[in-house]
Order: C-alpha cells, then sequence, then structure tokens
C-alpha cells in the first residue's frame, strides 16, 4: 500500500475585511499543491475492506441509493478519517483527494452506493438540476458549451473557473478519459489576495451583486436570474463565486442590465488570475475529490475521450449541504440548497439521461 502522507493544514485563519488581504488556510499557491501528497488520503486495507462491508450490507437490505444513510453505512475507521477530511475541507486547505478503492472492482451501482455511503458521512446531498438527481454525472453528451441553457458538466471542452451552488462538491472518478480531463483548482483566496494587490479598483467592482442565468432551471415565483456577488465578506470570512459562464450567460436574458466595462474588465482579470493560480489534479479510477465551493474554483482541462461508450470519461458528482459550513450572506440560502423545481422528484440515476 502507498504510504499516506495526509496532513490537515496548520495555518490559523484571521477574520476577513473587505478590501484588506485575507490571511486563511484556504489561501494556497499552485507550488504548495503540485507534487505535494499531503492533501491525498490513501485508502488503507482495512478501510477498504470496511467500504466493501458496507456497499455488501446495502446491497442485501436492497436500499436505493438516495435512501442509504449514514448509520446504513457503518465505517468504524474510515469514519474518523473522513471527519477530518471533512474538517480539512472546511476550515482548511479547502479540498481534499482519497484515493484507492478499487471500483474496477465495483459494478456501477456498488460504485454508486459507497460514493453516496462516503458522501453521508461529510453531509447531506441536493438536487442538482431540474430533473431532481441526487446523484450527477460529469460526462461529455455532445453538447455545445455556448447554449445558454447548457451546462460545462454535459460537454467535453474546458470550462471556466467556477463553483457549484452547494457547500462540498465531491466527484468520483469511474473512468478517465483517453487524454487531457485533468481536474484543475484554484485557491480563491489566494486569486483574491493578488488581485486586491495588482488592482484594488477591479477587486471592489467583484464585491457588486452580479446578476447569474438558472440556465432555465428556475424554481415556481422566481426570475430566470439570481443576484450574487463575486467576492462576498460576511461572519468574518470571505467567500468567493467564481466569475464563470453562470454570469456571463446571464447578459442575454431580458430585463438583466449590460455589464459596466470596469466590470468585464474585473472579470476577465478574475478569469486570467484563476489561469495562473491554478493546480492540475490527476484523476484516477475510484479517486474521490472534496471541494469546498466558498473557497475553491474549479475546472477541468478539455479532453479526449474512448470511443467505446463503456470507457468514456465519467465522473459521479454530489452536491452536499453542510450545516455548519459558514456564516453566509442571507441570498446563499436559497443557493446552498440545490436546484428546486417544482413538480421534480428526487432520484439517483446511475447515468447521465
Amino acid at each position: 500500500m502507498p504510504v499516506n502522507n495526509w496532513v490537515r493544514s496548520d495555518v490559523e485563519r484571521q477574520p476577513a475585511e473587505a478590501m484588506q488581504p485575507v490571511v486563511d488556510p484556504a489561501g494556497w499557491t499552485p507550488e504548495q499543491v503540485e507534487g505535494a501528497e499531503n492533501w491525498i488520503y490513501h485508502l488503507s486495507e482495512t478501510e477498504i475492506d470496511e467500504m466493501n462491508a458496507a456497499v455488501r450490507g446495502v446491497e442485501r437490505r436492497g436500499l436505493d441509493i438516495k435512501d442509504i444513510r449514514r448509520e446504513d453505512f457503518p465505517l468504524p475507521t474510515l469514519g474518523p478519517a473522513l471527519a477530518d477530511i471533512r474538517h480539512e475541507a472546511l476550515e482548511g486547505r479547502g479540498f481534499a483527494l482519497v484515493r484507492g478503492l478499487p471500483i474496477t472492482q465495483y459494478t456501477t451501482a456498488q460504485a454508486a452506493a459507497a460514493f453516496w455511503g462516503v458522501g453521508t458521512h461529510l453531509g447531506a446531498a441536493v438536487s442538482q438540476n431540474a430533473e431532481g438527481h441526487l446523484l450527477g454525472h460529469v460526462k461529455d453528451l455532445g453538447k455545445d458549451y455556448k447554449d445558454a441553457m447548457v451546462r460545462g458538466y454535459q460537454t467535453r471542452t474546458e470550462m471556466g473557473f467556477h463553483a457549484d451552488p452547494c457547500d462540498i462538491v465531491a466527484l468520483m472518478c469511474l473512468h478517465p478519459a483517453k487524454s487531457g480531463g485533468a481536474s484543475r483548482i484554484v485557491s480563491s483566496i489566494t486569486l483574491y489576495n493578488v488581485m486586491l494587490a495588482r488592482r484594488p479598483d477591479l477587486a471592489k467592482e467583484l464585491c457588486w451583486r452580479f446578476y447569474w442565468t438558472r440556465h432555465g432551471e428556475v424554481p415556481a415565483g422566481k426570475e430566470p436570474w439570481y443576484r450574487q456577488a463575486v467576492f462576498n465578506f460576511h461572519g468574518g470570512y470571505l467567500t468567493v463565486r467564481g466569475a464563470s459562464a453562470h454570469l456571463r450567460k446571464s447578459q442575454a436574458i431580458a430585463g438583466v442590465p449590460p455589464m459596466t466595462a470596469a466590470q468585464i474588465e474585473a472579470v476577465e482579470m478574475f478569469q486570467g488570475l484563476a489561469r495562473e493560480l491554478a493546480a492540475d489534479m490527476e484523476f484516477r479510477h475510484g479517486d474521490m475529490q472534496f471541494l469546498n465551493n466558498h473557497v475553491i474554483l474549479h475546472t477541468r482541462r478539455a479532453f479526449e475521450d474512448w470511443p467505446e461508450p463503456e470507457r468514456k470519461r465519467h465522473l459521479f458528482r454530489l452536491w452536499l449541504a453542510i450545516d455548519d459550513a459558514r456564516p453566509l450572506p442571507a441570498e446563499f440560502a436559497e443557493q446552498m440548497e440545490g436546484v428546486q423545481v417544482t413538480g421534480a422528484a428526487f432520484t439517483t440515476p446511475l447515468d447521465a439521461v
């Protein structure tokens, strides 16, 4: 078994103030991530055996994926490690990777049960789309990313850096791409600090409450857009939303005012800094990645896929709500509840539909 070099961050957070440099354990640089392994948790044989036993227990009871609760998925050894990983995602560097699950020995249903079961030890799954999918799929469906109604995970195009509307986004790699497709992450705390140092005027622009598209997934009684700042200071925390396609595509919605020249320049600088400060993360079979959307931005590189349908790049995804994540501005409450559309029944499909 590989040596487990997992270590929690020892940087102490200081209360964040608007338009001042922020000291936070999530304020890392790419040089501190690439080539390091202190953020990778390698499963032991004992922990793998626990996972296998928990999956078999779910199968014996005939539980639907969405009905698996934490008590249905006991992990006496791995559970405390997952609590440590949860703390590191929420209060530390903001991300972690769990490696070593022998996913090639699992059926798709078993892999989904394993991933969902781990997720119950971190938070509660929320809906990811208008169809009520609690288990999502990152897979190329041949769609056009330029379409205002299309979301990036349905394509193989490189996306802009963004943050999902949940506390923690979790991914499990079922099949990596033939080439490309590396996960890319950036500390949004570091991005803010660099932007503040270079162009404080543009950093201030991103504290304005922008318009963001709902991609046509509109709850009853709501507008097809919502409003949020990119840089949000609240309760001594800096929470950052990615100035991504969700913001840009809102410009096509009737009634949304056009962005000013300064706002456009600020958004362009934000995306440029994200590329400059990003670290690449390899995905292997069975890898489980956990990202705190409040302090981490993510995307993936464009990729070439396998021709065989059963080998195509495919990631499971969970959007997790965390009760004790952090203080958030009032307008965040709706966004952290997932996509809520009247009449949609919650489901956990085993493939993209």
